[in-house]
């Protein structure tokens, strides 16, 4: 992990946090969200961008207990990292059938 200012950090925070909002609201049919697909990408990007950087469990745990879209993000980045580290120990059905693909 990098390190960072306390500044960096809280806007960090604040941009995570309204990306997150977005993604969420979104996700969950608000009706005064206008969904414009390009920007819930940049969104998404963004927020696995800040998760990539950061520890989100330790820096960001409130936004992670409100948000499904945060959580989701830095489960996916915990998924990635276990991956590489190890398919076969992790996720030997997955290292299986990449085997297979690859032949």
């Amino acid at each position: 992990m990098t390190h960072l200012s306390s500044s960096q950090i809280r806007s960090l925070a604040e941009t995570s946090t309204t990306a997150a909002a977005y993604l969420d609201a979104c996700d969950n049919g608000a009706k005064f969200v206008r969904l414009d697909p390009a920007y819930y990408q940049a969104c998404a990007r963004l927020l696995m961008s800040i998760f990539s950087v950061v520890d989100a469990a330790t820096t960001f745990p409130d936004l992670l207990s409100r948000s499904p879209s945060a959580r989701n993000a830095a489960e996916s980045l915990e998924m990635e990292h276990h991956i590489r580290i190890s398919r076969t120990g992790y996720y030997p059905r997955l290292a299986a059938i990449l085997a297979r693909a690859s032949v």
